[in-house]
């Protein structure tokens, strides 16, 4: 058969097609014509997500994790052969000197709505930006968070590095294994009333609808007190958390303030001495990378699901 240079034409054209991937990032419909092969991640659940999809020797670095936080052994000996290019938000210099061709982060996981570092900004660089699903209530009205929001984001990861095997095993491995643990748990008598309690001494800094909590609490059993909060991540008045009197307070851990710091302000003032979870001392404490969207909320909800039983 005699090949014609349309013939040609329409089969490089095909071979292109196929050849790319489009995924949805918030309210963006991305396409990729390749996996990226110089890939950064902003903060420690992110860059979490990609270590497990076995993505490190397609990254050039990570952002926005010891500003903040500390990594532990096994994310230490997951990336480091990688430098921290920056240790809290990177500016598009950082990025663009770094010669990346993707970046993993999300509203207020390494870029902020009308700040330098957005897709938009990125775009003319040859930086393809993928942003986390949690976040996108910042720019647009989503659903309540669910463990869905971190499957997607597994997912599209996947389909992006063209490692959507890996990815599809993890999740239906994670999916069996949550499914597991918690047929094995006793039932409530009712859902817990559960607050979480990030940081903040004058008002707390706590998770509404929209944050990850909200997800891994009701998949443990509970109900956040704050679920009809229209925000994600936001402040509250102490008033609101006495008012609605929760039964179990879960503590995120990071920063300068410890858990145990938290928990002992709360257990020493005298406002919160009728409360339910101050009077028993029911405190949990989530680690800031098991707190929002990861791998690790797995073992969050085995956590909290434990805590809400009383074991």
């Amino acid at each position: 058969m005699k090949l014609t240079l349309a013939t040609l034409t329409a089969m490089s054209l095909a071979g292109s097609a196929l050849a790319q991937t489009t995924v949805q990032s918030c309210d963006r419909s991305v396409t990729f014509d390749a996996p990226p092969q110089a890939a950064i991640s902003n903060d420690v659940n992110l860059t979490e997500m990609m270590l497990v999809l076995g993505l490190a020797e397609r990254m050039v670095g990570y952002t926005g994790i010891s500003g903040w936080k500390t990594l532990d052994a096994n994310m230490t000996a997951g990336i480091e052969q990688l430098p921290e290019l920056s240790a809290k938000y990177p500016s598009k210099e950082v990025l663009i000197g770094a010669d990346a061709d993707f970046f993993f982060a999300g509203w207020n996981y390494g870029m902020k709505v009308g700040g330098e570092v957005t897709p938009e900004t990125l775009e003319p660089f040859g930086i393809k930006v993928y942003e986390l699903t949690e976040s996108c209530i910042h720019i647009g009205e989503k659903d309540a968070a669910s463990m869905a929001d971190m499957y997607g984001d597994l997912r599209n990861l996947g389909a992006i590095f063209d490692v959507s095997a890996r990815a599809e095993a993890l999740i239906t491995g994670y999916e069996a294994e949550l499914a597991s643990f918690l047929a094995a748990q006793p039932a409530l008598a009712a859902a817990p009333r559960v607050f979480v309690y990030d940081s903040g001494e004058d008002v707390p800094f706590t998770a509404g609808r929209y944050a990850m909590p909200n997800a891994l609490i009701e998949a443990a059993g509970g109900r956040n007190v704050m679920d009809d909060l229209e925000k994600s991540w936001a402040t509250v008045s102490w008033e609101a958390v006495v008012e609605r009197d929760p039964e179990v307070i879960v503590i995120v851990n990071y920063g300068e303030v410890t858990a145990d710091q938290k928990r002992a302000f709360m257990m020493s003032n005298p406002a919160f001495a009728d409360m339910d979870a101050v009077r028993n001392d029911r405190f949990v404490v989530l680690e800031y990378v098991e707190a929002t969207p990861g791998p690790r909320n797995i073992e969050a909800i085995k956590t909290l699901a434990t805590a809400f039983r009383g074991n």
